[in-house]
């Protein structure tokens, strides 16, 4: 067999089924290569960026590693931005980039780049494959990179792939599972015994269901206040799911949360800093004279927590949130109608792909009892995740609604990803929060004019206007396949998102809601 056909064969002997593709020439005998291995599901993006996000959003809900094939360093580099996001969410991912042939990079052609470069920004394995015997095992080695949560960059030089002596595909290892140490544990459950002001902050496995409920047994046997990091990889939330308060996005937000805290217990996530520097404000969010004792990392989080919480409440029970719904809203339409309508009709086992950053400033408290259901988050935030991560994520989950929540400006950066949903037919239903503005640029800007005293001029605030020409969401969606309405009301966002979820696959409703910013 070629090498293409070898290096599908193990993916997929592997459980990698699932492959998001913006191929090139490079790549052709990969292409060709799929009549021979069924088995494995192509699907194709219009951007690399859609190719990356959608392979994110895929892992996070199937709990397994994706695919992705790019071509060569043009096409890796415009995957990047969701590779990061990837990267900081510890998603596995075996990225397949294919190159020149070994003997013409000799010649450097147009497309030469130094790929090997590019993908070390974002991947936490990279190898090259000079021989087609050597093929399937660094596959194996790639998939087993990927399962201990690193994006996996494997460089495919196109004679490699095409030249037969593709071997049988070995097996990949599993990784193995990390374990909390006693040392850690130890100093973990002096600390809530000792009575003193502590914060457990939770991320990575941990804020998934069995991890909140260790977690909410140990607050109630101890006292301790629980926080979810600020962008969780996945979070279960609803009724009947223990509910934890997120670290607020602004600094000034989070160490209010973290004022008077005499330790912070760190259970799959990493110590809090600010997102960006201001000017004479601290980018360390820990407050002075605070102990910071790391439970566990982002692996291994859930079992170090439930471990705690039986040796410190082996009575506790954990506290679930209530059904509770807000009532639906009526009247003009804004940031927090739209969340209130959304929270009013959301339907069971949903998934929300949150990038409404914004506009999505009252989901959270629209959403805390609504039915059980899963959210994925910004990690990285480099922004076009949501619309691609929405594609993933109902790959992985077809029998669930999918509900991708986004904001206008960073909808733009991927776009094309709506045509994806409309070619898989997925059951994908986009609600675009259009306050014709980059809006948390604007703040942001509002935010450094207050530290520098300088208020932002007319010409300033030009640059973050989307407002001329408006972007009209509804002939954009429509041109892509995927039907589309706007609502300018909170009673037409309710009867858009009710048909949409009634109704078999991808919609678009384009929620027209004011500015934050003002």
């Amino acid at each position: 067999m070629n090498g293409a056909h070898a290096l599908l064969s193990t993916l997929v002997a592997n459980g990698v089924d699932t492959c998001f593709a913006n191929p090139g020439t490079s790549e052709m005998h990969f292409v060709a290569a799929l009549d021979g291995v069924p088995q494995m599901r192509g699907v194709l993006a219009l951007f690399e960026g859609v190719a990356t996000g959608a392979a994110d959003g895929y892992a996070r809900m199937a709990g397994k590693p994706a695919a992705v094939l790019l071509h060569l360093g043009p096409g890796l580099g415009n995957g990047l931005a969701n590779l990061h996001n990837a990267r900081r969410a510890h998603t596995p991912m075996v990225v397949v980039v294919g190159d020149h042939a070994t003997y013409h990079k000799a010649y450097d052609a147009p497309l030469e780049s130094d790929i090997d470069a590019v993908a070390g920004t974002v991947s936490g394995w990279v190898r090259r494959t000079m021989r087609t015997a050597d093929l399937a095992a660094d596959a194996c080695d790639a998939i087993t990179a990927s399962r201990a949560g690193l994006v996996s960059t494997l460089i495919l030089p196109a004679d490699v792939s095409w030249n037969d002596g593709g071997r049988t595909a070995p097996a990949a290892t599993l990784p193995t599972v990390p374990t909390v140490t006693d040392d850690a544990l130890r100093a973990a459950a002096d600390t809530l015994r000792s009575g003193a002001p502590t914060v457990i902050l939770v991320g990575g496995d941990a804020t998934r269901k069995p991890g909140l409920a260790a977690a909410s047994r140990v607050a109630e046997a101890t006292g301790a206040r629980l926080l979810c990091e600020t962008f969780p990889a996945r979070l279960e939330r609803g009724a009947g799911v223990p509910a934890i308060e997120r670290l607020a996005y602004f600094a000034e937000a989070a160490q209010e949360q973290l004022e008077g805290v005499a330790h912070l217990i760190l259970a799959g996530a990493t110590s809090p800093v600010s997102f960006f520097a201001y000017p004479g404000k601290p980018s360390d969010l820990v407050p002075d004279g605070c102990d910071v004792h790391v439970l566990a990392e982002y692996a291994g989080a859930a079992a170090a927590l439930e471990q705690l919480a039986d040796e410190l409440a082996p009575g506790a029970t954990a506290v679930s949130a209530a059904a509770v719904r807000p009532d639906r809203p009526t009247g003009d339409l804004n940031a927090f109608a739209a969340a209130a309508v959304i929270g009013a009709l959301l339907p069971e086992a949903a998934i929300i792909v949150d990038e409404s950053n914004t506009g999505g400033v009252g989901l959270a408290t629209s959403t805390a009892g609504a039915p059980a259901h899963d959210v994925l988050t910004l990690t990285g935030g480099a922004i076009g995740y949501g619309i691609p991560a929405a594609v993933g994520a109902a790959i992985a989950a077809p029998d669930r609604p999918v509900l991708s929540l986004q904001a206008d400006g960073s909808a733009m950066y991927t776009i094309a990803g709506l045509w994806t949903q409309a070619r898989e037919n997925l059951d994908v239903t986009t609600v675009i929060f259009n306050n014709g503005a980059y809006d948390i640029l604007r703040i942001e800007l509002q935010r450094v004019g207050a530290v520098s005293a300088q208020p932002p001029g007319p010409r300033a605030l030009e640059l973050l206007d989307l407002g001329g020409p408006a972007i009209d969401f509804v002939k954009i969606a429509q041109g892509m396949g995927v039907p589309a309405r706007r609502a300018t009301t909170a009673d037409e966002l309710a009867a858009a998102l009710i048909e949409a979820l009634t109704e078999p696959g991808p919609h678009l409703i384009d929620a027209v809601v004011g500015s934050l910013a003002g």
